[in-house]
């Protein structure tokens, strides 16, 4: 059993830290390796410089490089030392690839500074890649190469498949601004109906109680005229429930109603918009509600706004919803979202497959069978989409469904990043 069976195998015990979007807290850094990285255990930290740098040694020649962070982007810096001897930086060429997933090549080039080797690229996140150097100083070539894996793992496709985990393609998306509001459901009172005798008399027989449920045109009660002393029937004028009942058998009509009936079908929710929201609300905006356990959640528009304002100084936006199934009683208080604006942003990616990496948002991306880090810069976002304006490529695939199980199969490898 590989380590990603395990992690599920966990998860379905336990559960795993980590489920859900990214929420900033630290993931602990791993060593590095010297092999592959993928999952595999017993790793070896790398021999350390006195400038925290990896030490490089080829018989007399040490090359201790390091990833320099310090007030500046992330770069390399070499010091040389041949024989325990400091080697002047001016007499070594130096040249170092990294060679990232899926392929992609950087070449670093050095120049002389203090007594140092300065690279002249910006090592970009994540620090994940092979590093092949090759130095020349007094004639001689000497070469290294190592594997310096970070948030990277290996997972096999059918594994992925067989515990959901989902992938697409980074593209742009329509990123929605939205008011938070709260309110609380009402009746409709242009749904109510109070009925009434047309000629007064006395009530011969009744139909119907509170709580049934009456269609349109159904007989609710019998009248004996007082003028005329002919009975004659009183319908229903919608369907809908009975609310109020005013009249027994052998009372006086006494120009009092005698019936409520409402249609519940559709509702009124009634709710506040404070000041910090109100410009952007409109008659027409759409709205998305639900109750505070999320069990009912419907969609409408704005079809009223009050023009005055409550004694909490919010101002009441009225929303028309359908309610067929019942589901919406009145008096039920609901959260909401009212969308002011929208934008069309070139990249963005599903808040779902967010995860915290170290002191990073991140996404996982897919090469192949591979998985590897991507570390974001973030812009707008709604309750789906977050925007990504840098660190990640337009059509990247990324995990968006299961996401916290390739962290955890990340995690459970162990490679670190390396300075």
């Amino acid at each position: 059993m590989n380590n990603f069976q395990c992690i599920w195998l966990a998860a379905l015990v336990v559960g795993l830290a980590g489920c859900g979007d990214a929420t900033g807290q630290s993931v602990a850094e791993h060593s590095v390796s010297e092999h592959s990285g993928h999952g595999e255990a017993a790793e070896v930290e790398p021999a350390k410089g006195v400038h925290g740098g990896r030490l490089l040694i080829d018989e007399d020649f040490t090359l201790e490089l390091s990833i320099f962070e310090g007030n500046v982007p992330p770069e390399f810096r070499v010091w040389v030392t041949n024989k325990g001897a400091p080697v002047a930086p001016a007499d070594v060429r130096l040249e170092v690839t990294l060679t990232r997933l899926g392929g992609i090549k950087n070449k670093i080039a050095f120049r002389q500074q203090d007594d140092f080797l300065r690279g002249d690229t910006v090592i970009y996140e994540p620090h994940s890649f092979v590093v092949t150097i090759e130095a020349q100083h007094a004639g001689q070539v000497h070469r290294w190469q190592y594997d310096n894996f970070e948030g990277r793992t290996r997972i096999g496709s059918e594994i992925a498949q067989a515990f959901g985990v989902e992938t697409e393609n980074a593209g742009s998306a329509t990123i929605k601004d939205t008011v938070a509001v709260y309110g609380r459901v009402v009746l409709n009172t242009e749904m109510v109906r109070v009925v009434s005798a047309r000629f007064d008399g006395v009530i011969q027989s009744v139909n119907v109680s509170i709580g049934d449920t009456v269609r349109k045109g159904q007989a609710l009660t019998t009248i004996e005229s007082n003028e005329s002393l002919k009975n004659y029937t009183i319908t229903a004028p919608i369907g809908g429930l009975v609310t109020e009942r005013f009249g027994n058998p052998g009372e006086q009509t006494a120009a009092r109603p005698l019936f409520t009936i409402t249609d519940n079908s559709t509702v009124w929710v009634e709710l506040a918009v404070f000041p910090a929201g109100r410009m952007g609300v409109r008659p027409g905006a759409t709205v998305t509600v639900e109750t505070s356990d999320g069990a009912i959640k419907r969609e409408g528009v704005i079809d009223r706004l009050n023009t005055t304002v409550e004694a909490n100084q919010s101002v009441l936006a009225r929303v028309v919803l359908e309610n067929a199934d019942g589901a919406l009683l009145p008096g039920m208080y609901l959260t909401g979202e009212i969308e002011i604006a929208e934008h069309t942003v070139p990249l963005a990616v599903k808040r779902s497959g967010l995860q915290a990496f170290r002191d990073f948002t991140v996404v996982y991306a897919q090469i192949g069978d591979e998985y590897e880090v991507r570390m974001l810069e973030l812009g707008r976002q709604d309750e789906q989409w977050v925007e990504v304006l840098g660190g990640l490529d337009p059509g990247t695939r990324y995990v968006t469904t299961n996401s916290y199980l390739i962290k955890a199969d990340v995690e459970k490898s162990g490679a670190s990043h390396d300075h």
